[in-house]
């Protein structure tokens, strides 16, 4: 279980939220919503231990996380965590060696229309076959949450129908994901809730 509480945060002298509250089970998601500017993306990165809020807790499993979810969350946010020096097979190899995949995660770049790609190095790349490439890397993970900031940006309807099946599966073997989307989301299993940040 995660649990947000008291959570504020705030750019410059704009606050983005403040006492927030909010708490996600095994086998949900929680979607984000709401215009940009209204903190979905500093909600995320509080959340995977990258921002520092003005005040709040994050709890797991009922203890309060000075770092809130790191080490225990996959996050693909608008950086897209890999070495630009390296190719995306490389960067692909580091994580899996890293996170102890099992599987083989060809068939997710191929799916996400990368596997032309794979042997470029990531600085080389646009910026959405970047954002595409850090999703490969959550979808394999066996981390517990998943944090997605607008997962769906640069990819086609096949490539976001294999997204929503990878996000079920997470949820129905007990993960939670904390997702940002402007639309829809309709994973094949878990439950989904929404919470509107900014007043939407």
């Amino acid at each position: 279980m995660l649990a947000i509480e008291e959570l504020t945060a705030r750019r410059g002298d704009h606050w983005l939220f403040t006492d927030l509250h909010f708490s996600v089970g095994a086998g949900e998601a929680l979607l984000l919503r709401g215009p940009n500017g209204t903190g979905k993306t500093t909600l995320l990165r509080i959340l995977a231990g990258l921002t520092q809020p003005e005040s709040g807790r994050v709890r797991w499993q009922g203890t309060s996380r000075q770092e809130a979810l790191r080490g225990l969350a996959a996050y693909a946010g608008h950086q897209p965590g890999l070495s630009g020096d390296l190719t995306v097979g490389q960067n692909l190899q580091f994580y899996a060696r890293l996170d102890g995949w099992q599987e083989d995660w060809s068939a997710l770049i191929d799916a996400l229309a990368l596997g032309r790609c794979r042997d470029l190095e990531v600085r080389l790349l646009s910026a959405g076959q970047k954002r595409r490439a850090a999703l490969v890397r959550v979808l394999a993970s066996r981390q517990p949450v998943w944090l997605l900031d607008e997962p769906f940006t640069n990819i086609d309807a096949d490539g976001r129908s294999l997204v929503e099946t990878r996000i079920g599966d997470h949820l129905a073997a007990g993960g939670l994901a904390v997702i940002a989307v402007h639309g829809e989301l309709a994973p094949s299993r878990g439950l989904v809730r929404s919470l509107a940040l900014g007043g939407s």
